[in-house]
């Protein structure tokens, strides 16, 4: 069984490093598509089950329109800990292969998603770090306690690190969809220009984004 965990935190106060950019209306509205975006990725991609883990309620309701499990979180503990209940679950319930990925990353395609999975059946354990090379954007285990996960900028060296004590040779895959995680200005230029075809590329466009970010530059100068 292969299973992917996707640890989504409260949408009332997401994304606080785009306050220059996006008003905190248009900020939980981004977020919810690019959930949506990461939700119909996985549904494409060779899974047995896909987990949300959140205690958000309007976060749930997305998650129910794509028939995916939701996992709830009395409190939000951050993505550490919603991911190590994740894997938890994922061990009492016998599951082979455990994979997590952010729910930020609207540009994922199934394909990445399969090819982490292809990995970790070789490897034992396999990583897709964030573009900037600090975070970890997509892991994936066989089994799925192999390691102990642990987010929050330099995690992608801390996971090779701790896999390699843990005698696996990790395996590093370079995806650019997946690697695209939205977290700053730059990272919204990036979507505009790579992610016409998702739902939030498109509410960008909508916006008018492009304009703003712009402006923003040409303020800082």
């Amino acid at each position: 069984m292969i299973v992917v965990a996707v640890p989504v935190k409260d949408l009332g106060n997401v994304k606080q490093r785009l306050m220059p950019i996006l008003t905190p209306a248009e900020r939980a509205e981004l977020a919810r598509a690019m959930l949506r975006d990461v939700l119909g990725a996985l549904r494409s991609a060779d899974l047995d089950a896909i987990w949300l883990v959140t205690r958000d309620a309007d976060v749930s309701r997305i998650g129910h329109d794509f028939g995916v499990t939701i996992v709830g979180e009395a409190e939000n503990r951050g993505h550490t800990a919603a991911v190590a209940t994740a894997q938890k679950r994922a061990v009492a319930g016998g599951v082979r292969t455990f994979v997590t990925v952010p729910g930020d990353v609207p540009c994922v395609r199934s394909a990445e998603i399969d090819a982490l999975v292809r990995a970790a059946a070789e490897a034992g354990v396999a990583f897709t770090p964030s573009r900037s090379g600090l975070g970890t954007n997509g892991a994936a285990l066989t089994p799925p306690d192999a390691i102990a996960l642990t987010f929050g900028e330099p995690s992608f060296d801390n996971h090779l690190a701790t896999a390699q004590r843990a005698r696996f040779a990790p395996r590093v895959l370079q995806q650019s969809g997946l690697g695209l995680d939205i977290d700053d200005a730059d990272d919204l230029h990036a979507l505009i220009l790579e992610g016409a075809h998702t739902e939030s590329g498109r509410l960008l466009d909508r916006w008018s984004i492009a304009d703003r970010l712009l402006a923003a530059a040409r303020g800082s100068r």
